[in-house]
C-alpha cells in the first residue's frame, strides 16, 4: 500500500494574503481558489489549502525540501521583504544552518506559522 500526503489545511487570518506570501517566497504559481480555500500547489502533488480561521491561529510548522539554487532564491526573497531568518526552530540564532551538509532556515509567516526551507532532509548525512 502506498500512502502519500495529499493536502493539509493551513489556518490564516486572511487566506488569500497568507497563500500569496508563501507562493511568492517559494517561487510557486499564484494560489488558486478551490471551494473555501486558497491553494498553493507543490511539485510533489501536495497542496497547502489556506482557510480563513475565525478562532486564534495556532502556530504550526511546515518544512519544504528545496534545491540549493532555490535556497538562494528563497533567501533573497525573504531579505527583500525584510523577513528575519533563523538557523533554529526556536528563532534564537539569526541566519541559516548547515545541518547534514545542506542548508536550512526558519522564518515566520504573517500568521505566525514556523516555516522552514532545507536542502537536505535531516538525518541524511553529509
Amino acid at each position: 500500500m502506498a500512502i502519500e500526503l495529499n493536502h493539509t489545511i493551513v489556518a490564516a487570518r486572511d487566506k488569500h494574503a497568507a497563500a500569496q506570501f508563501l507562493a511568492e517566497v517559494l517561487g510557486r504559481p499564484a494560489p488558486v481558489s478551490f471551494g473555501p480555500f486558497a491553494v498553493v500547489e507543490l511539485d510533489n502533488g501536495v497542496s497547502l489549502d489556506f482557510a480563513d480561521w475565525m478562532d486564534e491561529v495556532v502556530s504550526q510548522h511546515y518544512a519544504f525540501l528545496i534545491t540549493e539554487d532555490d535556497f538562494d532564491a528563497v533567501s533573497a526573497r525573504l531579505r527583500e521583504r525584510g523577513v528575519a531568518t533563523f538557523a533554529d526552530p526556536g528563532h534564537e540564532t539569526p541566519g541559516h544552518n548547515t545541518n547534514d551538509g545542506g542548508r536550512g532556515l526558519y522564518f515566520s509567516s504573517p500568521d505566525g506559522h514556523n516555516l522552514e526551507v532545507l536542502t537536505r532532509p535531516y538525518g541524511s548525512g553529509g
